[in-house]
């Protein structure tokens, strides 16, 4: 008995455990059952800014994409105790593109980024026959090949990326806000129409 007593003293002295202590290192959430450990919940802010949802396939698709991406990725979400917070906006004004600083549509923002900030356009049909007029909608780019609605995998990537600490591009810069000739072209002959 006295052997084994001297045994735990000499290894609580080695290791630093007291005696009676039943804790490993009393590090949070070490001794505690998995209930009680307490993590810090994250938000991020996902933004999709469109023109059009009722004729335009380009945002329809956007718009679709970025729910099946959501769907896909809610595991992670729950796991790293991420919530979203989803913001669809229709950006039918001018008013409107300067508040949410609109460069094209569609657009889909996490914590106030486009997950692809360089962006080029094309002409959208669907949005000319809305407006009876020609209008240039998004062309996404992503690994060297261009889509008219954003991938699955870059909208992914780029919640992912904020999920994780990352940047989803560190060039980001706050520049002054014009609203581009195309948009102006659009709201002034959507005015003209209605």
């Amino acid at each position: 008995m006295d052997n084994e007593k001297a045994k735990k003293e000499l290894l609580g002295r080695v290791t630093g455990i007291k005696k009676k202590s039943s804790c490993c290192s009393g590090s949070a959430g070490c001794c505690s059952n998995k209930g009680e450990v307490k993590t810090e919940r994250k938000k991020i802010t996902i933004d999709f800014l469109f023109l059009d949802l009722s004729v335009c396939t380009r945002c329809q698709g956007a718009e679709s994409n970025l729910d099946e991406s959501l769907k896909d990725v809610q595991n992670v979400l729950e796991a790293t105790g991420t919530d979203v917070v989803i913001n669809k906006v229709n950006v039918n004004t001018e008013e409107l593109a300067v508040k949410y600083k609109f460069l094209t549509s569609p657009t889909i923002r996490v914590n106030g980024r486009d997950i692809q900030m360089e962006y080029k356009e094309s002409l959208c049909e669907s949005c000319g026959d809305l407006c009876g007029d020609e209008v240039d909608c998004r062309v996404w780019i992503y690994q060297g090949n261009e889509y008219t609605e954003p991938p699955k995998a870059m909208i992914i990537e780029g919640i992912l990326k904020e999920v994780y600490g990352g940047i989803l591009n560190s060039n980001f810069e706050e520049n002054q806000y014009v609203v581009p000739d195309n948009l102006k072209h659009f709201y002034k002959v959507m005015k003209e129409k209605n």
